[in-house]
């Protein structure tokens, strides 16, 4: 039998909440949807009295697709909910704080995506999986996505028929660079002595940058170039990048506000150069990064620019072995931007260390907030919050913040 339920509010996923608490996939708060409830979810569900911020989703694969979660919404709405869930989880922390307006990033400008890609009976299906399916939804046209991110679908399709096998489905991860597509693949055959010939080929044909199979790079036509500042850089194969280009720059002029003059910069969880790079413009940095590939190509990228002040880059698991209160203390202001799982043993030794000023940036709204609370509870000041969303209709938020100690806050 059905159930006829209102939505009081949306859950961190995007998923409208119910009481009970019963999961409504893509319903808003305050409507009626009528449905059949299988565990915590409601299913074959319908609306009964819509929202007045409900709109007709622009792209015509979004009920099959699972890559957009809220494109039934406002952008209006999802604007406010997203500054919400980040005031929420700092409330939970006993924080208030004020908010920039948020930045939203425009329709068609993902820089980078993972498509899957499956050959099948009648050839192949690229697309995106379904929501929490196995089912690939074969888009042909995505509203998020830059056009040439999307006409690597072609590149895609060919490294499935050639490497794939109807077991699985490849991933196929494409970044747009300056010098065309960059292409990471897993999940495919292993690479023999045929598929070595074949793949170079499939590269030219749809003149990619660079495409690397399983962690090996098969072929590399022109470097894949990322620009930071001044400075030019190749990240190794699928490394990690802001997902817009004017998502980056709305976090980096936030951290430009954050650190002001500082000449004395430490960079922690510095990728492949987003923040450091830039920052070297005006102040020395020292770059400390996990991955020692994305260390050696920010390091690259300084030596080959004019310019810039000097960046010592430095490979670092900052889990295992986080800068110490000694090694930070000779800092003006450090640079954060650690992983969803936040930074708890280093931000501790940045609160020892009383670094003057902090820029925050992070992708988990929770986190973020129990590392706000540890700077606070040591004397810091969150002074602002600039919510940027890169990742436009599906729930996920990044961030930047200012900390600064209570007797230096503005």
């Amino acid at each position: 039998m059905d159930s006829v339920l209102t939505i009081d509010r949306l859950g961190h996923q995007g998923d409208g909440i119910a009481p009970g608490p019963v999961y409504a996939p893509r319903a808003l708060p305050g409507e009626v949807v009528q449905g059949r409830i299988e565990g915590d979810r409601l299913v074959d569900m319908r609306v009964v009295t819509p929202s007045s911020d409900r709109v007709r989703a622009p792209c015509r694969h979004y009920a099959a697709c699972g890559g957009c979660a809220l494109q039934h919404a406002g952008d209006g709405f999802v604007a406010g909910w997203k500054q919400q869930v980040v005031a929420t989880a700092l409330a939970a922390q006993g924080i208030e704080t004020a908010f920039r307006p948020i930045h939203t990033s425009s329709p068609g400008s993902r820089r980078r995506a993972t498509f899957a890609a499956r050959r099948t009976k009648k050839g192949v299906t690229v697309g995106f999986h379904g929501r929490a399916s196995d089912t690939i939804a074969d888009t042909d046209a995505c509203h998020i996505l830059h056009p040439e991110v999307l006409a690597a679908r072609a590149a895609a399709a060919d490294l499935a028929l050639s490497g794939g096998s109807r077991k699985g489905a490849l991933a196929v991860s494409v970044t747009r660079s300056r010098m065309g597509a960059d292409i990471a693949v897993t999940g495919g055959k292993p690479l023999d002595d045929a598929l070595r010939q074949t793949l170079p080929g499939i590269a030219r044909a749809h003149d990619l940058a660079r495409l690397t199979w399983d962690g090996e790079v098969v072929a590399l036509r022109r470097p894949p170039v990322q620009v930071f500042g001044r400075a030019e850089v190749v990240p190794p194969p699928g490394a990690f990048l802001q997902a817009t280009p004017d998502g980056e720059a709305a976090l980096l002029a936030s951290v430009r506000d954050a650190v002001g003059a500082a000449q004395r910069i430490v960079d922690l969880f510095a990728g492949c150069g987003t923040f450091a790079l830039p920052l070297a413009e005006g102040a020395d940095v020292l770059a400390v990064e996990g991955d020692a590939a994305m260390t050696a190509a920010l390091d690259k990228g300084w030596r080959g620019a004019q310019g810039l002040k000097r960046v010592q880059a430095e490979a670092r698991d900052l889990f295992r072995r986080p800068l110490l209160p000694a090694e930070l203390a000779r800092f003006d202001a450090a640079v954060i931007d650690p992983p969803r799982a936040g930074a708890e043993a280093q931000t501790q030794a940045l609160a020892q260390a009383q670094v003057p000023v902090i820029a925050s940036v992070s992708c988990n709204p929770v986190t973020f907030a129990r590392d706000a609370g540890t700077l606070i509870r040591s004397g810091y000041r969150l002074e602002w919050v600039q919510v940027v969303d890169q990742f436009r209709w599906s729930p996920r938020i990044e961030l930047a913040a200012r900390f600064a100690l209570s007797h230096m806050a503005a």
